[in-house]
């Protein structure tokens, strides 16, 4: 057997170089996004209420706001998610309350929870058990911060929820598959979300649909259609 000339050692440590730094390019530039979305919304607020404390805030101006940012800088500046980085600002008004481990689509699920307890219960259990969007997700609507609070059966419930979200944690490899990191980034979804295989298929997809002629539409590949304040992708 032929010895390796190779010190394979070297290529670990090389691998685990790699991966740390891809996950902390995420860290920062998702800090940056969930900071940069916060101050849109303080600019937002602050111009509505002009010192005041006015709750209405023009439906258009938004409007107008959204077909500016999504004219030059491309998609993540829906109405919708403009609303709710207002929504963002007015629920976390000082920036040092938010915590930057944390991204923007946990800020989403969170600033939907009226209870400002809870709220602030679910981002410290959602930091320190690394849980992903849908393990928040399951926790917030299986209501786990009253259960815990009205139980006689805490360990129960605890435990219940560790074995239910730990196969929801974040996957370090989907880290900068974020939809909402590459909207940021004004990067294509394809290039991070599908594999080889899925590529062909919808290739030959598409040029079969337009060999089709009139009556047929390829709108897009994994549209974003955000229905309830979820995010879903369809092809």
């Amino acid at each position: 057997m032929k010895h390796s000339l190779v010190n394979l050692q070297i290529i670990e440590d090389i691998k685990n170089l790699l991966v740390a730094s891809r996950e902390q390019l995420q860290r920062s530039v998702n800090s940056v996004m969930v900071q940069t979305y916060w101050n849109i919304g303080r600019i937002i607020v602050e111009d509505e209420q002009k010192g005041e404390n006015r709750a209405e805030y023009g439906t258009r101006q938004l409007e107008q706001i959204s077909q500016s940012l999504s004219k030059e800088f491309g998609k993540g500046f829906e109405v919708r998610n403009i609303r709710n980085m207002r929504q963002f600002y007015l629920v976390f008004p000082i920036w040092h309350s938010v915590n930057a481990k944390l991204s923007w689509t946990h800020y989403k699920r969170l600033i939907r929870i009226e209870n400002d307890e809870a709220r602030d219960w679910y981002i410290k259990e959602s930091v320190a058990n690394n849980w992903s969007v849908r393990a928040l997700d399951r926790q917030v609507s299986k209501l786990y911060y009253e259960r815990l609070l009205s139980s006689n059966a805490r360990t129960f419930v605890e435990q219940e929820a560790k074995e239910k979200t730990d196969v929801l944690q974040i996957d370090p490899k989907e880290l900068l598959r974020d939809p909402y990191i590459l909207d940021f980034l004004n990067l294509p979804y394809r290039s991070s979300l599908e594999t080889d295989v899925e590529q062909a298929l919808m290739d030959n997809l598409q040029k079969f649909l337009l060999e089709l002629g009139r009556g047929f539409a390829f709108v897009s590949r994994q549209q974003r259609l955000s229905v309830e304040e979820q995010d879903f992708y369809i092809d």
